[in-house]
Order: C-alpha cells, then sequence, then structure tokens
C-alpha cells in the first residue's frame, strides 16, 4: 500500500477528491498552509510523484529550501522534514510534545538529515508542526 491515498501516476490530486479524502482533515491541510505561508512568504506548492510505493504528495518551498511535504492519506495527512542535525537540538529545547521528540529521534538519518514524518489529525498536530518548520528554517 503506498503512504499517499492518491497513487495514479497519470491522476495527480485534484482540489474536490483532495477534500473528500481528506475528510474533517482538509481544514488542518489548510490551516497548515495558510500558516506556513504567513510564516515564510512567498512560498510555492508542487504536487510530485514519488513513485509507487509512495504516491503524491505536496512539496511546499520557501524561497531558498523545501520547507515541508505533505502527503494526503485517508482523514489525515503527513507531514514530512528532513531536518539537520542543529534542528534536532534546536527541537529539543522547544517545548515540543514528546511525541514529536520521539518520532525526531527514533527517525532515520540521512545526509540532507533526520527524514521526520509526523500525522496529522489535530489542531495540536498542526501547530507542532508548524513549530517544528520554524526550527527547521531558523537552523
Amino acid at each position: 500500500m503506498p503512504l499517499s491515498a492518491f497513487d495514479d501516476k497519470s491522476k495527480p490530486p485534484q482540489p474536490k477528491d483532495l477534500a473528500a479524502t481528506l475528510g474533517a482533515a482538509s481544514v488542518l491541510w489548510n490551516a497548515l498552509l495558510k500558516r506556513i505561508t504567513r510564516k515564510f512568504a512567498p512560498v510555492s506548492t508542487e504536487w510530485g510523484f514519488s513513485g509507487k510505493a509512495y504516491g503524491w504528495g505536496l512539496r511546499v518551498k520557501g524561497e531558498k529550501r523545501t520547507i515541508l511535504y505533505m502527503t494526503p492519506c485517508g482523514g489525515y495527512f503527513l507531514a514530512s522534514f528532513a531536518v539537520g542535525e542543529k534542528a534536532v537540538k534546536a527541537a529539543r529545547e522547544s517545548g515540543l510534545d514528546a511525541s514529536v521528540l520521539k518520532v525526531i529521534d527514533s527517525a532515520k538519518k540521512y545526509a540532507e538529515g533526520r527524514g521526520v514524518r509526523l500525522e496529522v489529525r489535530s489542531a495540536r498536530d498542526v501547530g507542532n508542526v508548524e513549530t517544528l518548520a520554524v526550527i527547521k528554517m531558523a537552523n
């Protein structure tokens, strides 16, 4: 089963399909995009297909760097980051939820940083993702 709810390479997600797939979480999706855009303007978004195992995801990019990736799932979505070690240290000192720190600490390390994926199912999750985005971009 692919990571994304959208796994047909020939069909990028359309707004209507995205809203139906996310359900109540579409409000969270839109809120996160709005908050990230406010913090890091100008922001661009681009859908990309990463293969059958991953499906379609939305890349959210600032002027010079990717801020995060958003992957739609049934009833929720994933927010994914590449977080460098300076940002990991800052995250530990930030007051983020213990559950988020656990995900960061257990994330696989890559050359570009730790690959962190957070499930977004609540307004609290949106706040955690926004906080981590701020930390990432500052470090």
